[in-house]
């Protein structure tokens, strides 16, 4: 029975900072950001959004009524929390309208965590378990205040949301076929509610270990493959979408001779258009390998039905995972139909001073018991982005409780 990803759609904000316009507040080099980071915008999201509304504003839109009575799992990936105990999925639950007989439950492993949710409902689709029924999976995630550090320029975030079913227009993935790899390591993390702390050099070596022995354990399991050959196109975590190419000539180095400027044009040829909207976003954490999906089938111009695509996944901590996947049927003119482009033009460049502004907003309220988020800050902009759009947004704080309503 195939299995695999019926509908997907992304939800990036409205607000955004040019990385050019960072750069120069902050007296670095742009061309280091564009060329090396391979970034060019990230989302910014003022205090009346969370990890709720990012992952209702993606699922949303994707809710048929028949998919409303069909879904029975509810998956949410994040390492954005807003309650240490009730889940977000709750909240989605309630405000997508979903059956009440529907399990739901909220998952954590960094940025795999949403490749964990997929790969859990494919396998309960798989299963027969309830027949026709889908699944609905979530990864929602935004960076903790980064102003004036080393990681600033590869901070975002965003929302991707997506049905799973027996009917995989967009995505079939080969259950069978996948190699993981796991070591315990403290490479990226929060420790606190506030804290998101990293070390770069140890993170880059311990995802070039896990993506070598996800792929060495997914030969294993599938059988030797030709790395280049067997697959049309290559979709790796991209913390920053400049990590994909350090990934791609490290695997390459692995498996091949090649040189650099063969493992380059390779990059450009079978990676390089999974990048078309992570550019924009800045850091998608557990969404980044559904974020490139969604790039590629928009913007691939070689990419056909039944071509097979390979995955991996990284998450600190640390968890890979390498599978292969065939391309639906009407996947580019399922993507290309939601106009993401217009989405992501949509959004308002903020000043540096604004982008600023809300971060330091937002971290003052983390944990506070009683708040109300002041929506007549950033001249008037709620009035024009948000207000009458139908978007979930946080109305206020009450003893801890969370209050939402629609724009």
């Amino acid at each position: 029975m195939p299995v695999g990803i019926e509908k997907i759609n992304l939800y990036a904000g409205r607000f955004y900072l040019d990385l050019a316009d960072l750069a120069k507040a902050r007296g670095q080099d742009p061309q280091y950001i564009a060329t090396n980071l391979m970034c060019e915008q990230r989302s910014v999201y003022p205090v009346w959004e969370d990890a709720v509304t990012l992952a209702v504003n993606a699922a949303k839109r994707l809710l048929s009524p028949e998919d409303l009575e069909d879904i029975e799992l509810l998956i949410v990936g994040t390492e954005s929390a807003v309650d240490m105990g009730k889940p977000i999925s709750t909240w989605v639950h309630r405000f997508c309208n979903l059956s009440p007989n529907c399990r739901n439950f909220e998952v954590k492993h960094a940025c795999y965590s949403c490749t964990g949710a997929f790969k859990m409902a494919a396998s309960w689709v798989a299963s027969g378990s309830r027949p026709g029924k889908k699944a609905l999976v979530i990864n929602t995630d935004f960076s903790r205040n980064f102003i004036g550090t080393e990681h600033e320029s590869i901070g975002g975030g965003c929302a991707v949301a997506f049905i799973v079913s027996e009917n995989p227009q967009i995505l079939e993935i080969e259950l069978d076929k996948a190699g993981y790899w796991t070591n315990e390591i403290a490479d990226t993390f929060r420790p606190t509610s506030r804290t998101e702390t990293m070390n770069g050099q140890i993170s880059i070596y311990s995802y070039f270990d896990a993506l070598e022995g996800a792929y060495e354990h997914y030969e294993q399991i599938a059988g030797k493959v030709d790395y280049d050959a067997d697959f049309k196109k290559h979709i790796y975590h991209a913390p920053f979408p400049g990590m994909t190419f350090q990934a791609h000539r490290d695997i390459l180095s692995q498996l091949t001779a090649q040189d650099k400027a063969t493992i380059q044009l390779n990059f450009q040829q079978k990676v390089a258009e999974s990048l078309y909207f992570a550019k924009r976003i800045g850091s998608c954490y557990g969404g980044s390998n559904f974020v490139c999906l969604l790039g590629l089938l928009t913007s691939a111009k070689n990419l056909n039905p039944g071509d097979q695509i390979s995955l991996f996944a990284y998450g600190s901590g640390c968890q890979g995972e390498f599978y292969s996947a065939i391309i639906g049927a009407v996947a580019s003119e399922m993507v290309r139909s939601l106009n993401l482009d217009q989405h992501l033009n949509e959004r308002l460049r903020l000043k540096v001073e604004e982008y600023e502004a809300i971060e330091s907003t937002r971290e003052k309220y983390i944990d506070c018991p009683d708040y109300e988020p002041d929506r007549n800050t950033l001249n008037g902009y709620y009035e024009k982005l948000y207000d009458t759009q139908g978007l979930l947004v946080l109305n206020r704080v009450e003893k801890y409780q969370r209050i939402y309503e629609w724009s």
